[in-house]
């Protein structure tokens, strides 16, 4: 769909050139003077108004004061016989996007549209590039409501508009980059650069520049300046994941830039001065770190201003259901598929599972099922072993091979036979021994109902 334009002329002939050279690209709207600019404007939505500055009646300023008003702001260019700067600066100040003088050279104005045009839409991705990241970084995206994750996001809601520096400490895959993200959303900070950097994958000796930049003839290979993590993410904020693992040279300057919000490039003297806000995660213990002599005692103090400890997933056995939830829905979403399902059985393994990944673990397993699945109910038996051995398990209930009164015989007798089958971890003997069967009765049930053999 073409963008439209409005031209705003009282001089017929110009108002009509311009629409001849305009048409062909783009919807042409004419209009002779303010009120009637004014009146289409009410019924008309404009990507761009072109309008002279001298008229007769009101001036082309006003134009510009009543197009700014509207609920989707056009894009406004000024043109003028009697081009001088004084008259540029106030239509600039007034929402101009730029100035031409009459008569228009009619390429430079293709071009000048063009640009603002590719402005406009600039502007509006980065809108809304922002609401997403105000939306999948709200509290609210935020899924489960045990209690360790409410005093978590409690702690969040309180330290998030402060400068005060963060350390997150937490298991591999608990979601530390996810509340740093938050952290940085909900503050003041939210429209600057949010800078993640992951300090175990990187060498001790290039660890060091990234974060703080190098000149030119630093080190061998350095052939220009580099801008570090630090200057790029002036404003807003710098993530530090697995804090822990910076060398000691670079605990140094980590320590005297929250000392005196200074550092040096590699290769320079000059101090640089940045506002950033540090948030860093870790892990591993740094206190036992600092014991060993392995971290400096006197940055954990300055890092630890506020202490935030994200819970392991098996410590929020209430989360679990919904966040299987919430990423199969996810990722059926996102692979264009119909959602899984997860019957009973499925459930009651996933919820005794340990998790040792976190949520990173959960995630990947939720889009492997998807992607494999394809709208298939998911029993026990489709899971894989590893979600079912003994030592992936919290110890089962006592009850785990009893019947319910609830189920008719038949389903009781396929409940036992399940429940047996995933604690002896398909081990047909096993499962035959625990339900005090033999074998070749346990065959047999598993001819009659194959939808309970794990091996199809």
């Amino acid at each position: 769909m073409p963008a439209t334009i409005l031209i705003v002329d009282d001089e017929k002939n110009t108002r009509e050139g311009l629409m001849l050279a305009l048409e062909d690209d783009y919807d042409v709207y004419l209009a002779s003077g303010a009120d009637e600019a004014f009146n289409l404007m009410e019924s008309e939505t404009f990507d761009v108004i072109l309008t002279d500055l001298r008229m007769a009646g009101k001036s082309g300023l006003k134009v510009i004061d009543r197009a700014i008003t509207l609920p989707n702001k056009p894009i406004c260019i000024m043109m003028t016989a009697y081009g001088n700067v004084e008259t540029a600066v106030e239509a600039m100040r007034r929402g101009a996007f730029d100035f031409l003088t009459k008569p228009v050279n009619l390429e430079k104005l293709e071009i000048l549209i063009k640009r603002a045009l590719k402005s406009r839409t600039i502007e509006e991705e980065n809108v809304v590039l922002h609401q997403r990241l105000d939306t999948k970084y709200s509290f609210d995206g935020i899924v489960g409501n045990s209690q360790g994750l409410v005093e978590v996001l409690d702690k969040v809601k309180l330290v998030a508009p402060s400068k005060a520096t963060v350390l997150l400490e937490g298991e591999t895959g608990t979601g530390k980059e996810l509340i740093a993200q938050a952290i940085h959303q909900n503050s003041n900070r939210s429209r600057q650069a949010f800078v993640p950097v992951h300090c175990a994958a990187l060498a001790a000796n290039l660890l060091e520049s990234e974060l703080f930049g190098h000149e030119r003839g630093a080190f061998t290979g350095a052939t220009e300046r580099r801008i570090g993590r630090f200057e790029a993410a002036n404003g807003g904020t710098l993530f530090l994941d697995e804090i822990g693992e910076i060398d000691a040279s670079t605990q140094v300057k980590l320590l005297r830039f929250l000392e005196t919000r200074t550092f040096e490039r590699l290769g320079s003297t000059k101090s640089i001065q940045v506002d950033v806000r540090l948030v860093c995660a870790t892990n591993r213990n740094l206190a036992a770190m600092v014991k060993r002599g392995e971290f400096r005692e006197d940055l954990l103090y300055r890092l630890n201003v506020v202490t935030i400890n994200l819970p392991p997933l098996r410590e929020r056995p209430e989360d679990l259901p919904v966040l299987l939830n919430h990423y199969i829905r996810y990722f059926s979403q996102d692979n264009g598929l119909d959602p899984v399902t997860l019957d009973e059985s499925a459930l009651e393994v996933l919820l005794r599972y340990r998790w040792p990944g976190n949520i990173r673990e959960l995630r990947n397993f939720c889009e492997n099922i998807v992607v494999l699945k394809r709208g298939s109910e998911v029993t026990a038996y489709d899971l894989d072993l590893k979600y079912q051995s003994d030592d992936a398990l919290d110890v089962l209930e006592p009850e785990v091979l009893t019947s319910s009164p609830t189920l008719s015989r038949e389903e009781n007798e396929k409940r036992l036979l399940r429940n047996a089958l995933i604690k002896a971890n398909g081990n047909r003997t096993k499962a035959a021994e625990l339900m005090g069967i033999s074998r070749r009765t346990l065959h047999r049930k598993l001819v009659q109902w194959p939808e309970l053999d794990p091996k199809g």
